[in-house]
């Protein structure tokens, strides 16, 4: 029998190692320029930069079942505020605020409306296909989050300082992407590029985006009007009667 089990645990060391050899990874650095957000022009936080690798041949299966995130509503504020997640995968958005909220989304992303909700509790939605989605609170306007629902498992957020690491990534040729909620799609088109991945590493030289030619649109709530009057945080919420 330890004999037998010796066997098992060495194969095992084997199959791991084996996978190590072939798995390659990429790492590099996002830097932001042309900001008007003052956590980029005083403190440099380049986070929130979704990195991801798409196969150039074939497609990647959706996230296995059962697959869960989590976005929580927390001080009114949707954190993470960028989440991104592969296809197939549930999203949490569970309320740890004292009050009322109502997540939803109006964009071809994911259009979607849980509804109102109490404290200590949770609703969820699945996403099934690829897309940006732009997450809002129905009660208070200026909650808002991003969901990039992509299909690869091999992606990441950048860090405070740009940095990111894919990992783990299947030998092969990639397209590299980029996502940033203040860069236009012509700037974040411009920075995709093909990315041979063999059984090493590879660092990527310093990648600038510009935030220029960004226009911040005030969103409206999930009937399509402007947020009316700040709500009763005491738990009676007029504004959120149907118009």
């Amino acid at each position: 029998m330890t004999w037998h089990l010796r066997t098992f645990f060495s194969l095992l060391l084997s199959l791991a190692a084996a996978t190590s050899l072939v798995a390659g990874a990429v790492s590099g650095r996002v830097e932001l320029r042309d900001s008007q957000d003052a956590a980029v022009r005083k403190h440099m936080d380049f986070s929130g930069v979704v990195v991801w690798l798409e196969p150039v041949t074939g497609s990647p299966d959706p996230a296995p079942a059962g697959v869960i995130a989590k976005m929580i509503q927390k001080d009114k504020t949707f954190t993470p505020h960028v989440l991104p997640i592969r296809v197939g995968t549930s999203v949490d958005f569970p309320n740890f605020d004292p009050i009322f909220h109502n997540a939803f989304s109006n964009y071809n992303g994911k259009i979607f409306d849980v509804g109102l909700y109490p404290p200590g509790t949770s609703r969820h939605v699945s996403f099934g296909r690829p897309g940006v989605v732009r997450v809002f609170c129905n009660i208070h306007a200026n909650m808002s989050a991003v969901i990039v629902v992509l299909k690869t498992p091999y992606f990441e957020t950048t860090q405070k300082n740009g940095n990111f690491q894919l990992s783990n990534i299947a030998p092969g040729e990639y397209t590299l992407h980029f996502f940033h909620e203040r860069a236009t799609e012509s700037t974040l088109d411009s920075l995709t590029r093909r990315v041979t991945i063999g059984d090493g590493s590879i660092t990527l030289p310093a990648i600038g985006i510009s935030e220029s030619g960004y226009i911040v649109i005030p969103h409206h709530n999930k009937y399509g009007h402007d947020y009316t009057d700040p709500p009763d945080d005491g738990g009676v919420y007029p504004a959120v009667r149907k118009q």
